[in-house]
């Protein structure tokens, strides 16, 4: 195994490598950069010894330096991971210079040397910390490239001292750099000289293919470097990991796991993106450069270009990095311009354009997609038009996703605005127009398998409405209608707007009006609970106490289906003065009452059609003030001098007025109309500035640039000779009052 005394070249030696060759002779002098094989534990520590020493003379503790930047006595612990971490810490003299940390057993010039530590660029300092069940002691580690050192005391004041000094020396030190790193700027120097790189590939195998393990990393990686969170050890260690798991992938079955897996560490680690950049580099290049032209029976040959696509879809590498990869891809391509890996080079170099940072990995159906090169289908539901399919990439946006599907349903020209919100059941969120259709994707796949056992775990893409309605003037023929349509209907089941009574059975019987036309006794009708929201149905007042049981469910189910018990039952209320001549619903008792009120409004619509009834049913709604309320969960913040504690409250904002409201609540705490709102800026990343008359209220929410944008609308349309000031002034002074406290606000109320 060829010799390699240690991984990492500074500029003096490699200059001093260079002036040898040009001793030697006019020919090219060559240097093998090779893989660092694994030694014993003899001889590490030999060593790790003869390094230390080759550097440090072996004398006592210098008196007066000027080099020595502090010294003083401290206890010391055994080395961290050492075969005895069971001793007790003993005190010894330390004196820190720009090169290195000593140790003594005295202060006096003739003392033993216990041991020293070279300090160079990649050397980290951790604490100080205190364990009060191991010694009790402040600690600060220092942690270099064969072992670590402990050094303990037992006052705050000095082991911050200590911490700071070791730091500014390893901060002042200048960079290293590794085999790797001199190579690619030796390829970047030959400036596209296809014999020279091909020469610097042959003569260095550490830049090709190999079988064998990898025992240190590509990149500098700071030595010592604790687990940066739970599941992973160090990062040169998770390094070195992340090469074997590329070589695993050659024989892996099932590779979307074992990609996902890389994938993940390289988002959970952003130290390690370019050095699984590098890692990949190395695997797809041949003894030239180019790597050797893979079999299509071969299909583990390029499962490191299809990591390769995940990964430029996922990462920005860094700028060394990033055009080492590229002169890699040219060359793969002008090598091979008519095979398959030719393909993905084109595919890869594109998506490095476009990759501007995922929030998530890619799910286990994009990265089969980009195994492939293509496109990812993704489902989205529009209401009245059914499930729509809209293929994308890993760069497609939410607003791209909304822009196609109204140019396929013909909304291009609409009054209305649509957005694309993700939802479950009762829970929509509006997507923000930049966010990638991928990554929320991801965290469906994420959520779906968190909450497998969960009945209602379905989460969904789906385009509405966003902002406010305008009902008037759509088209009888198009897809507009039916779609405001079931999507006014929906929001109603789910009691938003909760509107009165009577507005509530006027819609159902327009909604049975649009279904079925003019009332049949054969007509097929649907339950109660899909014409009504649940909480009209619990709103319903109980029957006069009787001594008989309660109806049954087949009698209510028949007051439905048998349309002479609904007559007789609607005759009975009509006689008892329940039902009157405005479509007001009485309270006859449980949903029976309601259904014969709704089936009585349905009689009375008899002749008008279907669009006529869809657009009766869109205006009808859109004159309740909570109609197509979206609402958001904000942090109400106070400016007054000494404010009270931050408050956990629900905005809504609808067509036509903003509520506020406590979490579990219904009933608003304060409604304010647009017409009130005298400025909505954003102080901060996350705040929002509402200024209401002479208040001003603070709202905190990730979702600020939502809530902007649709109180814009509903700004812009409730007064079109105006608009909202949408200014990012950090430093707005204001002291308005919480809105709890703040009974200014109680003038403007609606």
């Amino acid at each position: 195994m060829d010799s390699f005394p240690s991984p990492f070249l500074d500029r003096s030696t490699r200059r001093l490598v260079e002036n040898q060759g040009r001793c030697l002779g006019p020919g090219p002098l060559e240097v093998t950069l090779t893989q660092p094989g694994r030694s014993g534990p003899g001889s590490d520590r030999l060593q790790g010894s003869e390094e230390t020493r080759s550097l440090i003379p072996e004398r006592g503790p210098p008196e007066e330096e000027p080099d020595i930047i502090v010294k003083g006595w401290l206890q010391r612990e055994p080395r961290v991971g050492g075969a005895r971490p069971w001793l007790p810490p003993r005190r010894a003299w330390f004196v820190l210079t720009r090169d290195s940390l000593d140790q003594f057993s005295g202060s006096g010039r003739g003392a033993r040397r216990l041991g020293s530590l070279v300090l160079t660029s990649l050397c980290s300092v951790s604490g100080p910390e205190r364990k009060p069940k191991e010694t009790g002691l402040w600690s600060v580690t220092v942690s270099g490239r064969k072992h670590s050192v402990r050094l303990c005391s037992s006052r705050l004041a000095e082991a911050a001292r200590w911490g700071a000094a070791l730091r500014s020396v390893i901060a002042g030190k200048a960079p290293l750099e590794t085999p790797t790193q001199l190579l690619l700027r030796d390829i970047q120097e030959s400036g596209g000289d296809s014999e020279a790189v091909a020469l610097i590939y042959l003569r260095n195998p550490i830049l090709r293919h190999t079988s064998s393990a990898l025992y240190a990393p590509l990149l500098p990686l700071p030595y010592g470097v604790g687990p940066p969170g739970p599941g992973y050890a160090p990062l040169r260690e998770e390094a070195v990991r992340l090469f074997l798991a590329l070589q695993a992938l050659e024989g892996a079955r099932r590779p979307g796991p074992l990609m996902q897996g890389v994938l993940q560490t390289c988002r959970d680690l952003p130290a390690l993106r370019d050095e699984l950049f590098l890692q990949l580099a190395k695997q797809t290049s041949g003894p030239a450069g180019p790597p050797e032209s893979p079999t299509p029976n071969s299909p583990a040959a390029l499962r490191y270009w299809q990591l390769l696509c995940c990964m430029s879809c996922t990462f920005r590498p860094g700028g060394v990095v990033r055009g080492h990869l590229l002169g890699h891809l040219e060359r793969t391509e002008r090598a091979f311009p008519d095979t398959e890996l030719a393909e993905y080079t084109r595919f890869i170099r594109k998506a490095l354009g476009r990759t501007r940072g995922r929030e998530l990995v890619p799910s286990l159906a994009e990265i089969s997609a980009l195994s492939q090169r293509q496109e990812l289908l993704c489902t989205v539901h529009c209401p009245g038009a059914g499930a729509c399919s809209v293929a994308i990439d890993s760069h497609t946006t939410a607003s791209e996703v909304a822009r196609e599907l109204v140019g396929r349903l013909g909304l291009a020209r609409s009054r209305n605005a649509f957005a694309l919100y993700e939802q479950r059941g009762s829970q929509e969120r509006a997507l923000a127009g930049g966010a990638l259709v991928a990554d929320v994707l991801t965290r469906f796949e994420n959520l779906t398998a968190e909450e497998a056992e969960s009945p209602d775990s379905g989460w969904r893409l789906c385009l509405r409405l966003h902002g406010p309605l305008h009902p008037e003037g759509l088209p009888p023929d198009g897809h507009e209608l039916p779609f405001l349509f079931e999507q006014a209907h929906a929001l109603l089941l789910r009691g938003r707007p909760p509107p009165p009574e009577d507005t509530l059975r006027a819609l159902a019987a327009l909604r049975l009006q649009s279904l079925h036309r003019d009332f049949s006794p054969l007509a097929p009708l649907p339950r109660l609970d899909r014409l009504l929201p649940a909480s009209a149905l619990t709103r319903e007042t109980p029957p006069r106490p009787t001594p008989r049981a309660p109806p049954t469910a087949a009698l209510l189910a028949g007051a439905l289906w048998s349309p002479g018990l609904a007559k007789r039952r609607a005759e009975r209320a009509r006689r008892g003065g329940a039902v009157r001549s405005g479509g007001t619903g009485a309270r006859e008792g449980g949903g029976t009452g309601a259904a014969a009120a709704v089936l009585g409004g349905w009689k009375q619509l008899r002749g008008m059609g279907q669009a006529e009834a869809m657009a009766t049913y869109l205006a009808l709604a859109a004159q309740c003030p909570g109609f197509g309320t979206a609402r958001y969960d904000v942090l109400e913040l106070s400016t007054e001098t000494g404010g009270g504690v931050p408050q956990q409250l629900c905005l809504g904002v609808g067509a036509k007025t903003m509520s506020l409201s406590r979490p579990g609540e219904t009933e608003p705490i304060h409604n304010v109309s647009y017409g009130h709102v005298a400025a909505c800026q954003l102080t901060g990343p996350h705040t929002l500035a509402l200024k209401v008359g002479d208040s001003q209220l603070l709202l905190q929410s990730p979702q600020v640039e939502e809530i902007m944008h649709l109180v814009n609308a509903y700004l812009a349309s409730s007064t079109p000779d105006r608009s909202c000031n949408l200014v990012n002034t950090p430093d707005l002074q204001a002291t308005p009052s919480p809105v709890s406290q703040n009974p200014g606000l109680d003038d403007h109320q609606v």
